[in-house]
């Protein structure tokens, strides 16, 4: 049997922009991205600490350095510039490979550098 486990997680980024006019996801920092083990088109949950908002879409890669955090489409009605976010990916695994696995936890500052 597979059951959904923590993947990565991405904690207390900042919203850079909202962008209504988009077909939909959030842009993320490349770098922020490699660090987290994410994926350009990944499925993802966000989870805003500001609001208590909780919706998923997918991951867009931003350009490498700019520390952006920007929801696009539909998400942007989800959080304002300057919430703090959450983001979240789960992976299927047995209960034995849960065991031994450890999610990856990128903490984020104010200034959404990678701490």
């Amino acid at each position: 049997m597979l059951l959904e486990f923590l993947y990565s997680k991405i904690h207390r980024a900042t919203v850079t922009d909202a962008n209504l006019n988009y077909v939909g996801s959030i842009t993320v920092d490349e770098n922020i991205l490699d660090k987290a083990n994410l994926s350009e088109g990944q499925k993802v949950d966000i989870l805003n600490i500001n609001n208590g908002e909780r919706f998923q879409t997918y991951i867009l890669a931003g350009k490498r350095g700019n520390k952006d955090f920007c929801l696009n489409g539909a998400a942007a009605r989800k959080a304002q510039v300057g919430d703090k976010i959450i983001i979240c990916s789960y992976a299927q695994m047995t209960p034995d490979e849960a065991k031994t696995f450890k999610p990856t936890i990128v903490q984020i500052d104010d200034n959404n550098n990678v701490i």
